[in-house]
C-alpha cells in the first residue's frame, strides 16, 4: 500500500506497514553538490524504527540496491557536526520547504539539548535550536555511568507533518538551574520556533494502590525510550538513573495539539524498594519506542524490579506491579490501563539476578496465518535472558508460576545468549517473513517465520560480532525486493554494515573497507539505529551523524 506521507501520519505507520513514501517513486532531481542526485520526492522517516510496529523497515527505497552497495560505489558522503552525542535515532523528511526552498531533511537532536535540521543532500545548516533554558545547563550523569557526560535529549522524537502550519517535531529535553528539569517541547519544523506555548514541564502523581502517593521527580528519571504518537497523543515513558532507588515505571501522555496532560499510568506504583526484586522496574527499552496496534493499545516491555506472584481474581498481580513484563495498555477514552500483560514464570529470580526483560524492545508483527489457518497478533521481545518470546496480543497468558511460560505463544530458549554471555540490550528488526535480532558480543541472526513461529534457530548469521550492547538492525527495500539489513558496531572506530537480507552471511558491505579510511566517522556510540531513507544511510556518533550514500 502506498499512501503520501506529505500531510498524515498515514495508516501503513500505524499497520506497521514501513516507512511511508510520497507517491511511490523518485522524481526527476539535478545534481546535488557532492555528485549523486538529489532525491526531490521520496520517504519520511518520523518516529523510532518506521513505525508504530517499531518494524525498522523502510519499503520505498529505491536507490539502494543489493547490487550497488559495496565498497567501489557506497560510502562515507559527508559528517554533520554537532555539539554533543546523538543518542537519538535521526528522523528524515523529504520535500520539506524551508526558507523558500525545498529541502530533503534530516533532524539531530543531541544530548547538549540541540536540535538541528540539515539539508540531507548538501550538508547544509538549515536552523538549531537549544532548548535550554536561561541560565541552565544539560543535567549531569547523576552518578551514573548510564547517559555520560550530559544529559539533555536521549530518546528519539516523533513527528507529525500535518500538526500546526508546517509540521512539528515533538521532542524531551532534560536540563538543570540547581534543581532538574524534564520538558515537552512542540518545535515547528521550518525554524526550530517553539509551538502550543510550550515547552511544558512533565509533572504527574499516581495513588499506589497499597496506599500512598507517586510523585515524579524530574531528576530521578531519565527518558531512554522513544516518543510514541498514536491518535493524537504523545507517550512518554520512563527509566532510571542505574536503579538508584526509589524510582518506578512511568508512562505519561500529552495531547499534541496543547500538550495538556491526559493521562498517567504508573506501572510498579509500590515497587520502591532498594534491591533489584523489589524496586522500579523502569521502561527503557534500550531506546526502543513503545509500539502502537491499529485500536490504539499500546505495548512495551518493563525492566526487572517489583512483581507480586500473589494475583488478584482477574489474574493481575494484587498491587499492579509489572516487573519483566510484557504490557498492553489500553488507552480507551484517553486514560492509560493495564488491559493485559505476560510475565515469566521465573520473574522473582529473573529480576534477582539483574535479568531485565526490558532491555530489549517490543515489535509488533504483521498478522500471521497459523498451521489452522488463524490469523494471529503478535509481539515479539527478548531481553538479558537470551530468550525471544512470541505473545498473542487477543491473549498475552499473565502469569503462572508453574507453568514454565507455556501459556504463550512461542518460546525459544537462549537463542540469543544468556545472561553471562550475550542476551539482548537492543531492538529487533522485521522484513519479508523474518525477524532479526542482533545480541551483545553476537553475530547478527535472521529467524524466519512460517504458520506464525519462529524458526527454532536462525536461518543466517553475520560473519561479523557486535560487542556490547551488540546491534540494532535497520532494513531497506523495495517493496519485498532489494532487502538491505543495515546494522552498527559499537567499536573504535565504528563500523556500518550492510548485508543481504535474504542471507546474512552475504556482507555486501562495511565501512572498514575501503582504503586510506574513507568511510570512518569516528569512536561508536552506544544503542545507535541507522536511519535509511532516499539513498542515504544516516548514523548517530558521539560527535554528530555520518552520512553515507552512492559515491557517483
Amino acid at each position: 500500500m502506498r499512501v503520501s506521507c506529505a500531510r498524515v501520519l498515514c495508516s501503513a505507520l500505524i499497520a506497521g506497514l514501513g516507512a511511508c513514501g510520497h507517491g511511490g517513486g523518485t522524481a526527476p532531481s539535478q545534481p546535488g553538490p557532492s555528485g549523486p542526485p538529489v532525491v526531490t520526492s521520496g520517504t519520511d522517516v518520523v518516529t523510532y524504527k518506521n513505525d508504530l510496529a517499531r518494524t525498522g523497515q523502510n519499503l520505498t527505497e529505491t536507490v539502494l540496491t543489493p547490487a550497488n552497495v559495496n565498497a567501489s560505489g557506497f560510502g562515507k558522503l559527508r559528517f554533520l557536526a554537532t555539539d554533543g552525542k546523538v543518542d537519538a535515532q535521526p528522523l528524515y523528511l523529504a520535500a520539506l520547504s524551508v526558507q523558500g526552498a525545498t529541502h530533503n531533511v534530516v533532524f539531530v537532536a543531541t544530548e547538549n539539548d540541540s536540535v538541528y535540521a540539515f539539508d540531507a543532500d548538501s550538508g547544509a545548516l538549515l536552523w538549531r535550536v537549544s532548548l535550554l533554558g536561561v541560565g541552565e545547563t544539560p543535567s549531569g550523569p547523576h552518578a551514573c555511568s548510564q547517559i555520560t557526560p550530559l544529559i539533555g535529549i536521549t530518546s528519539t522524537p516523533v513527528i507529525d507533518r500535518a500538526a500546526g502550519s508546517h509540521g512539528t517535531l515533538y521532542v524531551v529535553a532534560m536540563s538543570n538551574s540547581g534543581a532538574d528539569h524534564q520538558r515537552l517541547h512542540a518545535l515547528d519544523l521550518t525554524s526550530g520556533a517553539e509551538l502550543l506555548a510550550g515547552p511544558r514541564d512533565i509533572t504527574a502523581t499516581y495513588p499506589a494502590p497499597g496506599g500512598g502517593t507517586r510523585t515524579f521527580d524530574a531528576g530521578q528519571y531519565a527518558e531512554r525510550a522513544a516518543l510514541l504518537l498514536s491518535r493524537g497523543v504523545i507517550y512518554t515513558s520512563w527509566t532510571s538513573h542505574c536503579d538508584i532507588s526509589p524510582y518506578t515505571g512511568w508512562v505519561i501522555a500529552y495531547g499534541q495539539t496543547n500538550l495538556a496532560q491526559t493521562a498517567v499510568l504508573n506501572v510498579a506504583p509500590n515497587g520502591t524498594g532498594s534491591g533489584a526484586a523489589t524496586a522500579g522496574p523502569a521502561i527503557w527499552m534500550s531506546g526502543g519506542g513503545p509500539a502502537a496496534d491499529a485500536a490504539g493499545n499500546i505495548y512495551l516491555l518493563t525492566a526487572n524490579g517489583a512483581f507480586e506472584t500473589t494475583l488478584d481474581a482477574n489474574g493481575f498481580p494484587s498491587n499492579a506491579d509489572y516487573g519483566n513484563s510484557f504490557l498492553k495498555l489500553s488507552t480507551a477514552g484517553g486514560g492509560l490501563s493495564v488491559a493485559d500483560y505476560f510475565t515469566m514464570s521465573n520473574e522473582v529470580s529473573e529480576s534477582q539476578a539483574d535479568l531485565d526483560l526490558g532491555s530489549g524492545g517490543a515489535m509488533l508483527l504483521p498478522d500471521l496465518t497459523d498451521s489452522t489457518g488463524t490469523i494471529r497478533h503478535l509481539v515479539v521481545g527478548a531481553g538479558k535472558d537470551g530468550n525471544i518470546y512470541l505473545v498473542d496480543r487477543e491473549a498475552m497468558g499473565k502469569f503462572n508460576a508453574q507453568s514454565n511460560n507455556s501459556q504463550i505463544w512461542q518460546q525459544l530458549t537462549q537463542v540469543l545468549g544468556d545472561g553471562s554471555s550475550g542476551g539482548i540490550w537492543s531492538t529487533p528488526a522485521y522484513f519479508n517473513g523474518t525477524v532479526y535480532y542482533g545480541p551483545s558480543g553476537g553475530n547478527l541472526l535472521a529467524f524466519p517465520l512460517s504458520g506464525a513461529r519462529l524458526a527454532a534457530s536462525p536461518s543466517s548469521a553475520s560473519s561479523a560480532r557486535f560487542p556490547y550492547p551488540g546491534t540494532f538492525p535497520a532494513v531497506s527495500a523495495n517493496g519485498a525486493s532489494n532487502g538491505i539489513v543495515w546494522a552498527h558496531q559499537n567499536t573504535n572506530p565504528a563500523v556500518l554494515y550492510a548485508f543481504d537480507a535474504g542471507n546474512l552471511g552475504h556482507e555486501l558491505y562495511d565501512s572498514s573497507q575501503a582504503a586510506n579510511g574513507r568511510d570512518q566517522f569516528g569512536a561508536g556510540n552506544k544503542f545507535i539505529t541507522p536511519t535509511i531513507a532516499d539513498g542515504k544511510v544516516f548514523v548517530g556518533t558521539q560527535t554528530g551523524v555520518a552520512v553515507f550514500g552512492l559515491l557517483h
